[in-house]
């Protein structure tokens, strides 16, 4: 009768904590909390109505994926997006792509090709729905689980960390649809499903590097486009 009892307060506090954090984190996603906004523990406290132990314990999450930063003062802020090194980024997002997709074809198991699908049932279903938080969410989940199936936990680890830092930046891509994303990144992701289940590496390959440039490119364009207004003084 005791051991129910004590482990009740550790399974709310758990909840507490994925409540906030996944509060903050679609916020942060969808840019409601733009980069550099400071992030109140007491204000947030009282808005949600709890402690502040699972704010705290939320944003050493948020954290963990570059979404949040702690100054030196001990005050928490939205991570900036770093532009300047964004061809970096670029480059690694590009190349775990195109590796994921290579060895997920080599290696890959029924058991993944199920769990790719079903992700790709929610995408298309996001896709459908014109809904951006979902689409960002389950297209990272599509492909992590191709990086799963590549079967070398460091680049799964590193291809995750990437998707996650660049969910706000894919904010930033749909935003440019109006959140009506083209079917044909369905599409896309159902031709690379097919080569992996056809084991088809270079195919994979070609694929996902495709599916990588034309994100890219669109970002690109994007923040180079020239929005100034001609005004008369």
């Amino acid at each position: 009768m005791t051991k129910p009892d004590q482990t009740l307060p550790e399974r709310k506090r758990g909840e507490g904590v994925r409540y906030v954090y996944e509060i903050l984190r679609d916020e942060i996603i969808d840019l409601t909390l733009p980069p550099g906004s400071p992030i109140d523990e007491i204000q947030l406290a009282e808005r949600l109505s709890m402690s502040r132990t699972p704010i705290r314990e939320a944003l050493v999450r948020l954290a963990g994926e570059g979404l949040v930063t702690t100054l030196p003062n001990r005050s928490t802020v939205v991570s900036n997006i770093d532009f300047l090194n964004l061809h970096s980024f670029f480059d690694a997002l590009t190349l775990m792509y195109r590796v994921t997709g290579r060895l997920a074809a080599e290696y890959r198991t029924e058991a993944d090709l199920a769990a790719i699908r079903a992700h790709q049932r929610e995408f298309a279903a996001a896709v459908e729905a014109q809904d951006a938080l979902a689409m960002i969410a389950t297209n990272r989940d599509f492909h992590a689980a191709i990086g799963e199936a590549a079967r070398n936990p460091y680049y799964a680890g590193l291809f995750s960390r990437l998707l996650d830092e660049g969910r706000r930046i894919l904010r930033i891509y749909y935003s440019s649809f109006d959140d009506r994303l083209p079917q044909v990144y369905v599409t896309e992701h159902d031709d690379i499903i097919a080569a992996i289940e056809a084991r088809d590496i270079e195919r994979a390959d070609a694929l996902s590097s495709q599916h990588a440039d034309q994100i890219v490119r669109k970002i690109q364009r994007l923040i180079a486009e020239d929005r100034r207004r001609p005004m008369p003084l």
